[in-house]
């Protein structure tokens, strides 16, 4: 185990190549930064990945789909349009060997009362069995983010990889007012 900030964040429990972890974290940037600079967001992009077959699923960023959207949302509203399902019912269809990538931590609070990516996950059941972040989501917005311990707690491991905190910060603040 690891520690960022107080939290405690277990190694990559599979022990896989961490060089591809680094390669999908790096094309989850590269879709932050098509999110616009804004002040009250953080510019977080996202994938949605088969592990067996190294196939990416769905691809996200925030703000990408119409309304105050997430990067982990526009993932899930993407892959139900594409195959004509409440975002709900995507359990029917993602493979049992699906992982998320995100750059910053899955939000457990929405300040715009949309309902939290932590929560859009849970309700999948264990359909996503591992959620990859970049960096723990900093308490600029929310405070401190629990999500972490309600998708442990359901079984959904949350891996941190590292090596590329500074430039996942320096994305998803850009916009802010320092």
């Amino acid at each position: 185990m690891q520690s960022s900030g107080g939290l405690e964040i277990p190694q990559d429990p599979l022990k896989a190549n961490p060089q591809v972890h680094i390669e999908y974290m790096k094309q989850a940037l590269d879709l932050a930064r098509k999110s616009p600079p804004k002040p009250t967001n953080y510019r977080v992009g996202a994938l949605l990945v088969d592990s067996k077959t190294d196939t990416i699923l769905a691809t996200g960023y925030t703000l990408e789909c119409e309304g105050n959207t997430h990067a982990e949302q526009s993932c899930l509203i993407k892959l139900s349009k594409e195959h004509n399902l409440p975002e709900e019912n995507l359990v029917e269809i993602l493979p049992d060997s699906t992982v998320l990538y995100t750059t910053v931590e899955p939000c457990f609070k929405r300040l715009s009362g949309n309902l939290p990516c932590v929560e859009r996950i849970l309700r999948l059941g264990n359909a996503i069995k591992t959620v990859y972040v970049g960096v723990i989501e900093p308490e600029k917005f929310v405070g401190q983010n629990t999500g972490r311990k309600q998708l442990e707690e359901a079984g959904i491991k949350v891996v941190l990889v590292r090596g590329m905190e500074d430039e996942i910060l320096l994305v998803a603040t850009a916009g802010h007012i320092s």
